[in-house]
């Protein structure tokens, strides 16, 4: 488990400077291997004054984990946490000190007046109801991806950001990453050429990784605020798969495509720009971990994307596998006329195939079907039209990027969030128009993922 705090050298030493090795590949790099070197800076004067208090709402393992990255910020402290299991309360004091306040009901933690954002981590269909309820409290809101759990709830969450011109960030944590950057600015030059397909997975091969936690060994309705849990929904028994498993269950969880596909989209659309498909095809099925659970432990969606001014038009292939025999893994490949982009866990290759000029003549041809006499009178005319370096095949280096060691993406996403909170409030100080008129998230790394059902002009951004 991370230290509750990190030392703030230690931090600005990780995103003060890093380089990374690329293979040639890019226009001017020709066919030597060069080194480019990429400064990343992270600077923010503050004084004793220049804090930022955070509150977390729910401790699982994402917000626990989001807690602890936040507060390796410069200026970040920990005002509170809420959770409805006891045990996870019971840990933060363990991590952070008896004198932290903790609390079941998250109203009491919006209502703290020392309170300035709140990182929202619980099952996702509280996620909309206490993003609002945080908002309308003056509190700034980090929100788990995804930002809701019904799509009906979108506009209730948009129209309050939009009334109390509070910062959200929704979160896909990876996207912030220095890997991501690369790769559309590879995208964008055209080192693939023209895209035309994208293959994205996650695989797994674990219990665990098939959303199968270990349990606490004091799970009960005295430990566990069951009633809260449920709220707005029918009476139904305590349930520990269904609390502390919820990814598993549809009345609590988004299953794969909520979950994971949001990963892959938020990826795919922040290196290509895209606005989002026009049509989608999606199934699943239950093929493994039949433990009760409601939702796929294997899904696929094809999606189609029309051309636009960012792209052309491509399709797309996802796939979430909870029960695969290769191991975990996660890719994505960016298909091209020119050569392949996959980008995974740490890092981003290209490896290039090109077409020769000339169309090419034998081999698996119909060429050998002809009589010999028209077979060399074919190919005659062949050398003849084709040079023979237009007949030869042109070969392009491949692209190699790797992320610095010990780099830390999901540091880089809190950073996106928590300085941009600090210049809003700020700006909201001296009642700055244009700052109301702001994206929900950080702009500088933003992944749009478009909601043609309720967002109207407006784009919801994970970044």
């Amino acid at each position: 488990m991370p230290a509750p705090h990190s030392s703030r050298r230690k931090f600005l030493q990780q995103l003060g400077a890093t380089s990374f090795m690329l293979g040639a590949g890019l226009d001017g790099f020709s066919a030597q291997q060069k080194t480019e070197e990429h400064i990343l800076t992270f600077h923010r004067d503050f004084s004793a004054n220049d804090r930022i208090r955070i509150g977390v709402i729910g401790c699982g393992i994402m917000g626990f984990n989001d807690l602890a990255t936040a507060l390796k910020i410069p200026g970040i402290e920990l005002a509170g946490a809420c959770d409805l299991y006891s045990g996870r309360l019971a840990r933060i004091k363990e991590v952070y000190g008896n004198d932290v306040f903790t609390t079941r009901d998250y109203r009491e933690l919006l209502n703290r007046k020392d309170l300035d954002a709140v990182i929202v981590a619980t099952s996702d269909h509280w996620h909309a109801r206490i993003s609002i309820d945080a908002m309308n409290s003056g509190k700034h809101v980090y929100c788990e991806k995804p930002m809701v759990h019904k799509i009906a709830e979108g506009w209730d969450v948009i129209h309050t950001w939009q009334k109390t011109k509070k910062v959200m960030q929704v979160g896909s944590q990876g996207i912030s990453g220095i890997d991501f950057l690369k790769a559309r600015e590879l995208f964008r030059a055209g080192e693939i050429g023209q895209l035309n397909c994208i293959e994205a997975s996650y695989d797994r091969q674990s219990a665990i990784g098939a959303w199968e936690y270990t349990m606490p060994t004091d799970g009960s309705p005295t430990t566990v605020d069951w009633d809260r849990y449920i709220s707005g929904m029918p009476k139904q028994p305590y349930d520990a798969k269904k609390f502390f498993w919820w990814r598993n269950y549809k009345d609590f969880g988004t299953g794969m495509p909520g979950d994971l596909f949001v990963h892959l989209l938020t990826e795919i659309h922040y290196i290509t720009g895209s606005m989002g498909p026009q049509s989608i095809y999606s199934s699943g099925q239950l093929a493994f971990w039949k433990d009760g659970r409601d939702v796929p432990d294997v899904s696929v969606a094809i999606m189609q994307y029309p051309a636009s001014a960012a792209h052309p038009a491509f399709e797309l292939m996802l796939r979430v596998n909870f029960i695969s025999g290769g191991g975990d893994r996660g890719s994505v490949r960016f298909i091209g006329s020119e050569g392949v982009m996959e980008k995974t866990d740490n890092g981003v290759s290209i490896t290039h195939s090109l077409m020769p000029k000339a169309p090419g003549i034998g081999g698996w041809d119909a060429l050998g079907t002809y009589p010999k006499a028209m077979q060399e009178e074919l190919k005659k005319a062949y050398d003849q039209k084709w040079s023979a370096s237009e007949q030869q095949i042109p070969v392009k280096p491949p692209v190699t990027y790797k992320r610095p060691e010990g780099y830390d993406e999901h540091v880089d996403h809190f950073a996106n969030f928590l300085p941009r909170y600090e210049r809003a409030a700020r700006s909201l100080k001296i009642q700055s128009p244009p700052f109301a008129r702001q994206r929900l998230v950080w702009p500088a790394t933003k992944a749009i993922f478009k909601k043609r059902s309720y967002t109207g002009i407006q784009n919801i951004c994970w970044c």
